[in-house]
């Protein structure tokens, strides 16, 4: 915990930390610099806030977006995968990355607004989208919000309030030491302050009502790791109170399954995102797959 912290409390003073860079390169391509490449970088203004977004490949549009303190780097695995058969548009939050400061308060709510107004910006939608933790969040609240934007979603590790119904107590403690722990070297600083503001976020946001989101019409695929920081009830909700949800959970996996495991996490999304969604029934579904075993069965050579 001690050392975890400390690395935090590092990130927090660095003034490239937010934007630190994911790398993708092979013998036959060049180095991608995910989230700092000016060939693919673009800006738009919603909100009076300046925000950063790149765009990368062609077809069908895929909007990935990024965790709690992060950046579109945090996601480069994705898009380099992605890329290949969709067009992937990547944003840095505000107060996050390479987009710029907001004066109020930050919410979930403004943050998913900021993504509809992308989509507008870019006339693109409705759009499939691939949310991790708070991007996970924005995903769910994308299809409350603006559910014509919308096409499916998948929801990696979100959680619908800050409580201990929702998050692990140790994530909590954690968020509360790194708050408390900072010290005015960090504080007094422009990078200090902002990472304080988003991290501080963790500890009273969301307020999502459960109810809300049994007006998500999308197909959903609700994703965890089964050594997650959510807790295991609470994602089980979330995909209960939607209706046209799927639920994988990633086995020995924690909450940052998409970095430790990319190609077991991309394949899992591509699979839900290239599949047409039927909705399974528990009992006819499962007696339709018992009939074809069987009918296969009495075929085969004894």
């Amino acid at each position: 915990m001690k050392r975890l912290l400390a690395l935090v409390l590092l990130a927090l003073s660095a003034p490239g930390a937010a934007g630190a860079q994911a790398k993708t390169a092979t013998a036959t391509t060049p180095e991608v610099r995910y989230g700092a490449n000016p060939a693919a970088g673009h800006t738009f203004t919603h909100d009076g806030v300046r925000l950063y977004y790149e765009l990368y490949g062609s077809g069908e549009p895929l909007l990935v977006v990024h965790g709690n303190g992060g950046s579109i780097a945090d996601l480069g695995g994705q898009i380099a995968h992605f890329r290949k058969r969709y067009q992937v548009i990547a944003m840095d939050s505000r107060d996050q990355g390479r987009s710029g400061d907001s004066p109020g308060k930050i919410t979930y709510e403004t943050m998913t607004d900021d993504l509809a107004a992308l989509l507008d910006h870019l006339k693109a939608g409705p759009v499939n989208v691939l949310g991790w933790s708070d991007g996970g969040i924005e995903a769910l609240l994308l299809g409350i919000r603006h559910p014509t934007k919308v096409k499916k979603i998948v929801a990696m590790a979100a959680n619908l309030n800050p409580s201990e119904d929702a998050l692990s107590p140790d994530l909590l403690a954690l968020i509360k030491s790194m708050v408390d722990a900072a010290p005015a070297s960090v504080r007094d600083t422009p990078q200090g302050r902002r990472g304080l503001k988003v991290t501080r976020m963790m500890l009273d946001e969301p307020h999502i009502d459960v109810k809300a989101l049994e007006a998500i019409t999308a197909p959903t695929l609700v994703l965890a790791g089964d050594h997650d920081v959510i807790r295991d009830e609470h994602t089980v909700e979330i995909y209960h109170h939607i209706p046209n949800s799927q639920r994988a959970i990633f086995p020995n996996a924690t909450h940052a399954v998409p970095f430790d495991d990319p190609a077991l996490f991309n394949a899992t999304v591509e699979r839900f995102l290239r599949t047409p969604f039927v909705k399974k029934d528990r009992i006819n579904d499962l007696l339709k797959s018992l009939e074809k075993a069987r009918a296969s069965s009495a075929r085969s050579p004894q």
